[in-house]
């Protein structure tokens, strides 16, 4: 007898990583689910790449088991047959569908099904639980598992779970739910659904394209997916996201191992690309910042450090890191009028022989110009007003790693040299040099060190050329 009710294939894919651009599928695992009646596919995959240690314990798939097994391009064809025109279904389903969306890509084949992630089911159906990974489910469902992280099997789990989903809620709710989560998110009419439904919800940055590849706009999130999707609600009601939706062509996004990275990666970024919509990561080439000269002979000389001469983590006694000359004198005057410095002695300005600021009439200097407070107590005021915009001196001897997961971010004088995932990359960034210095770098390393517990902190100073190595004072 005829019936409506589609095919559902549950898909699990084994890997040597988490990243589809840059690890592989070692094996898939298919239940096809069609009129009641179940079939199975299986197949190891030869990555082509070496699987690394941990995963091999993780899976129990090993470099000999794989050897002589076929690539994926040799079985890709076939692979597509079997899923082909069945509903795609997988726990945590992107990162299933975003390897397999790469891997067929590679071979010139568009993989686009219709999606249902077993973790949002659950969600739905159980909202009450508190978590929804896989072994969350086993246990509270009583699944059975014969052999945790191969793709058959974790597969088999995936049917056992939709039958006690029918025989809790019936077949028809849960019909209806899948029906639900298939619905297209509202979109731009010119947005291609497909284009935001492969983006994985990871960390990372987005990029959005206007129409010969023009960069409009570039955003990181710990989410991906769900941010670039924010964009397009907010539309509904913000000008700004409007504007942006309306000349949105093209997305492209770069996965990070977190959010630090996906920070850091940003703002290179915008300073490289200078996309319309974002200003305030945009590079300052009149970075400035205030510095106490105690040896000068002025009671108090305040030099104003200009981009050329700014080495910032070097130089000490340096205050602010300001983007214009305009901003650093705007800030300190508002520092002086509010703890009554002498403005005349800031240089703010011009004093004539013997006689006051300007400032010292209105009771907003407290005379150091005139002689009634010591100019060494107004060094010392002006010292301690100027102290929670101090630029640190950089903490260690040389360079220092932070790693994030799998990737390993290099500093050294509050700049960022760059992102390593193994010792011949942090070789080579270490050899590099220190580029220039960045504000929004240093805010970032700053909070990232504030953060970081020591034991993930590297220090790499051994590990660099004595040529490279400068003081750290002047």
């Amino acid at each position: 007898m005829p019936t409506n009710t589609p095919t559902f294939a549950f898909v699990d894919i084994e890997t040597t990583g988490s990243r589809p651009d840059r690890d592989r599928i070692t094996e898939i695992g298919i239940l096809t689910l069609e009129n009641g009646e179940c079939s199975t596919w299986n197949r190891l995959v030869n990555p082509g790449v070496p699987i690394p240690l941990n995963i091999q314990n993780l899976t129990g798939i090993t470099p000999e088991m794989v050897a002589k097994q076929v690539c994926f391009a040799e079985l890709a064809q076939e692979l597509y047959l079997e899923l082909k025109d069945k509903i795609f279904v997988a726990h945590n389903a992107r990162f299933d569908y975003s390897f397999l969306k790469a891997a067929f890509k590679t071979v010139g084949i568009d993989f686009s099904p219709r999606v249902i992630c077993t973790v949002k089911l659950s969600r739905r159906l159980f909202p009450n639980q508190a978590r929804h990974n896989l072994d969350t489910l086993i246990q509270v469902h009583g699944l059975k598992i014969a052999k945790r992280h191969r793709a058959l099997d974790d597969a088999e789990l995936l049917l056992q779970f939709w039958f006690v989903c029918e025989g809790l809620f019936g077949k028809q709710r849960l019909l209806e739910e899948v029906a639900d989560l298939l619905g297209r998110p509202s979109l731009p009419a010119h947005i291609d659904p497909e284009m935001v439904n492969v983006i994985p919800n990871r960390p990372g940055v987005y990029i959005f394209y206007a129409e010969n590849r023009q960069v409009l706009y570039i955003g990181k999130s710990k989410d991906l997916r769900t941010r670039v999707m924010s964009h397009f609600q907010q539309s509904l009601t913000s000008r700004k996201e409007m504007k942006l939706s309306l000349q949105v062509r093209d997305i492209d996004w770069i996965e990070t191992a977190g959010e630090a990275g996906a920070l850091l990666l940003e703002s290179r970024l915008i300073k490289e690309k200078l996309p319309s919509f974002n200003i305030k990561l945009r590079r300052s080439r009149d970075l400035c910042a205030w510095q106490i000269v105690h040896s000068s002979p002025d009671p108090v000389a305040l030099r104003l450090v200009n981009h050329r001469d700014l080495q910032p983590g070097v130089q000490d006694n340096l205050y602010g890191l300001f983007y214009s000359k305009r901003e650093a004198l705007q800030t300190l005057q508002a520092i002086a009028k509010k703890n009554q410095l002498c403005e005349g002695l800031l240089g703010l300005e011009k004093l004539l022989p013997k006689q006051s600021c300007f400032g010292y009439h209105v009771k907003q200097c407290k005379g150091a110009c005139i002689g009634i407070e010591s100019q060494q107590l107004h060094l010392l005021r002006l010292q301690t007003a100027l102290i929670k915009l101090k630029v640190e001196i950089w903490p260690y001897r040389g360079a220092i790693a932070i790693q994030e997961n799998e990737d390993i971010h290099v500093f050294d004088r509050w700049c960022y040299l760059g992102t390593a995932i193994n010792e011949n990359e942090l070789a080579e960034l270490l050899e590099d040099g220190v580029p220039e210095f960045d504000l929004d770098i240093y805010k970032i390393i700053k909070k990232m060190l504030k953060e970081t517990s020591n034991f993930n902190i590297l220090n790499l100073h051994y590990h660099q050329r004595k040529a490279d190595m400068l003081p750290l004072t002047n």
